[in-house]
């Protein structure tokens, strides 16, 4: 099991009810915040993965070396690029989880299901 973060801590609190964002907007748009984010780190995810593949530093040993090096950074040791954002991925999920649950608390209906046009109408009336 993964080290307990500051991210895990929170979402252990807010199922439990101890605390929650009380702003249904506040909720929503970091809610939404969150999916935006986790989509732009998959796109950097995607391209470490294309990294790992780097070549052309020529036919030397020294060249091959500094291939796996990049190749190593990219993806395979513990703080690689790849691993980095992995983490990161992780932790929005968790943040997103507890705009979800705060939603849920304070408007009643999951995030997910609520329509998105009806409710910035709602917030403009």
């Amino acid at each position: 099991m993964a080290d307990a973060t500051p991210y895990s801590q929170l979402l252990s609190q807010v199922k439990a009810g101890e605390v929650y964002l009380n702003d249904e907007a506040a909720a929503f748009h970091m809610f939404k915040a969150c999916d935006a984010r986790l989509s732009d780190l998959q796109d950097l995810v995607n391209a470490a993965r294309r990294v790992q593949n780097v070549t052309g530093f020529g036919d030397f040993d020294m060249a091959r070396q500094l291939e796996a090096k990049f190749r190593s950074q990219a993806v395979g040791e513990p703080n690689s690029i790849y691993e980095v954002l992995m983490s990161d991925i992780d932790a929005v999920k968790q943040l997103r989880e507890v705009f979800s649950i705060s939603f849920k608390h304070i408007a009643g209906k999951d995030i997910e299901n609520a329509n998105a046009l009806d409710y910035v109408t709602e917030q403009v009336n």
